[in-house]
Order: structure tokens, then sequence, then C-alpha cells
């Protein structure tokens, strides 16, 4: 998914980013996926179908944006967890007033979800038409992806499933 376009409509504008840094869970094996609960009216959407999104809410405060991954009945995903902003900059900086620079405007699952206007709403959709869809971007070669142990979770934490782009300052946490 780094180098893809993720691209979120509302009545506001057009946002879109490049994926420059995800995280993979696996399922109800791993630990830190919300899987490893069971299915749950929070966690049906990770059994639904390939291609659509899965949108929670984290500390009573975040929205946070997954792609899911895996055929309809195995729950996988892969949380988008910052983009470089593309299009409609003003409008993520509107939604960010806060944010110190253009690098923090998405730097991170919580910060893009709210810059770019992704929200429940969103949860469920399919990711090939608007309001919310990831459109080829460019390819990053192989050189130019790091491989990481994820972040900001305690289980499974060591687990070597987050993508970078390397060198962009758009990635979150620890680089």
């Amino acid at each position: 998914m780094l180098g893809a376009l993720l691209e979120c409509t509302t009545p506001e504008g057009t946002t879109v980013g490049r994926i420059v840094e995800t995280e993979a869970y696996m399922g109800e094996d791993d630990p830190a996926c919300h899987a490893a609960a069971g299915r749950t009216a929070r966690t049906a959407p990770l059994y639904g179908e390939p291609g659509s999104a899965y949108v929670y809410f984290i500390y009573g405060r975040y929205w946070c944006f997954n792609a899911v991954t895996r055929a309809a009945g195995l729950p996988s995903a892969v949380l988008v967890r910052a983009v470089e902003p593309v299009t409609g900059i003003d409008l993520m900086r509107a939604r960010r007033p806060l944010a110190r620079s253009t690098a923090d405007l998405t730097s991170g699952p919580g910060k893009l979800c709210m810059a770019m206007g992704i929200e429940v709403r969103h949860n469920r959709l399919p990711l090939d038409r608007r309001p919310l869809l990831i459109r080829a971007g460019e390819r990053i070669a192989d050189r130019d992806v790091l491989v990481t142990p994820r972040i900001g979770i305690t289980k499974a934490a060591d687990w070597p499933l987050r993508w970078i782009v390397k060198g962009n300052p758009f990635v979150s946490g620890r680089r």
C-alpha cells in the first residue's frame, strides 16, 4: 500500500494523501489485532469483504482507518498510520489548526483521520469508490522501504509488521 493514494471526499471537499506508513494486523492469532477477541459488533468489519474500510475509535478521541485485506470471514487489516498530503492541504490545516507544521498534519493514524475527515460513517465502505478510496500511486522501490516492529501497542509489539517509506518526514513515531 505504500505509495498508494488515500482519498476522502466530504461535503467540505476532497483530501488526498500518499500512504507512507502502514501496520499489518493478522487476525485472531495476532494478540494485537482487534479480532483476537473474536467476532463482536466492533470487530465485525474485520471479517468483511477485502478492500473495505474498518474505522474505529481509540482513546475516546481519535478515529483510525484500516483496509480489510483477507477474504471475507478471515479477519485482518492494514492500519494506515501516516500519509503525505497531496491535495486539500488547506482543508487539512483547517481541520487540524493545532498542527505545528505540515509534516505534523498527518503523521499518525488519528491525525490523518482528523485531517482527511475520516470517521465512523466510513466504516465498512468499499475502498474502490468515493467517498473513501485507495488509488494506485507511485511505486516505492524496495530499497526505499523499511520494515520495523509495530509501535503504539503493547501486545506483539516486536512483530515486524510496520512498513515505512525511508526518510519520509510524514512517518509517525519512532523513525
